[in-house]
């Protein structure tokens, strides 16, 4: 039932998406039972790497200090990413289906989506990842042209740094070019992952409010000044996101979920029976929302979900930086 779901565990309630060795187990059941016999060695060692880049133990990095896009986000969107391949796989003609080694490239692209997000040691600019916000895609595929020949997958460079741009908005997806129709599809999958993850989070109202707000504001999306010098507000709060998050929901799965990716959710359906747990988990948080909408009662939304990242404080630590950046736009 999802009145028992844990905060950070996935939409079935089975696996705890907050941790790398847990949905590493997971993955590397669905990778064996759709591709028999395939190796699992480069998927496993880019899991210990995602790991120690987002805790902060790879050298030159600080560590995942984004409050939406922490460590858990990464890690539930990939297990949704393994599903949708082992679905998809499952039911494609034989001229149609991926591969091991294509839905391996998959599964890293999805691991380091947002690796864009992570501060460099020798960048003493940036205060905190969200201010990577609107290019945080194109970072990520630089980084995946840097780690994908460190596990042997070089060759997969070209494709991986275009279809990780399925997941943002820094370039029209119509203007992506991919030479075989199978990774375009691939890219749907890795779009419909990133999203389907987020909005089927069982905190994601209250992670909405309080933690993708802090980030919009120092990425320069909540509010930011116009080239005439006037101060253009998307998102006045916390509270502004929320009541604008149902026509977003409406509009991403029409446009996106819907329309671009071509109803890839669609996917997950041969492994549960016919059902979809994240479009269910999705309607749910929305449904819930109407209902605090319709009556003002913010107290209804009282999870307190944990945080994955490099810094026990970084809440505390990113609010005072937000407030700061607020400040600095109203002066």
């Amino acid at each position: 039932m999802e009145d028992l779901r844990r905060n950070d565990y996935d939409v079935t309630n089975a696996v705890q998406v907050s941790s790398t060795a847990a949905v590493t187990t997971a993955v590397r059941e669905l990778f064996a039972s759709t591709w028999p016999g395939a190796s699992f060695d480069r998927l496993a060692t880019a899991f210990e790497d995602f790991d120690r880049l987002f805790t902060g133990r790879m050298p030159g990095y600080h560590g995942v200090d984004t409050v939406y896009h922490d460590r858990q986000h990464s890690l539930d969107m990939t297990l949704a990413m393994a599903r949708l391949l082992a679905g998809y796989e499952g039911s494609a003609e034989p001229s149609r289906r991926f591969g091991a080694e294509r839905a391996c490239m998959a599964l890293v692209t999805s691991l380091f989506h947002d690796a864009g997000y992570i501060r460099e040691y020798d960048d003493s600019k940036h205060r905190n990842g969200a201010e990577f916000t609107l290019y945080h895609v194109t970072r990520s595929a630089r980084f995946l042209a840097r780690y994908l020949p460190v596990i042997g997958m070089q060759s997969w460079v070209p494709v991986s740094t275009r279809v990780v741009h399925f997941t943002g908005y820094e370039i029209k997806l119509s203007q992506i070019e991919l030479a075989d129709a199978r990774d375009r599809r691939l890219g749907h999958l890795l779009g419909t992952a990133d999203l389907i993850a987020q909005m089927a989070d069982r905190c994601y109202l209250e992670k909405c409010r309080d933690r993708l707000y802090p980030e919009f504001v120092l990425g320069g999306v909540a509010a930011a000044t116009g080239t005439d010098g006037a101060l253009r507000v998307r998102y006045s709060s916390g509270l502004d996101l929320l009541r604008q998050t149902p026509q977003f929901v409406r509009e991403t799965r029409r446009d996106r979920l819907e329309g671009e990716f071509e109803h890839a959710y669609r996917e997950l359906e041969p492994l549960f029976g016919g059902r979809n747990p994240y479009i269910e988990a999705i309607d749910r948080n929305i449904d819930y929302l109407q209902r605090v909408l319709r009556t003002e009662r913010w107290p209804m939304l009282r999870r307190n979900p944990p945080l994955f990242t490099s810094a026990d404080d970084q809440l505390r630590e990113v609010r005072g930086l937000m407030v700061n950046r607020l400040k600095t736009l109203m002066s």
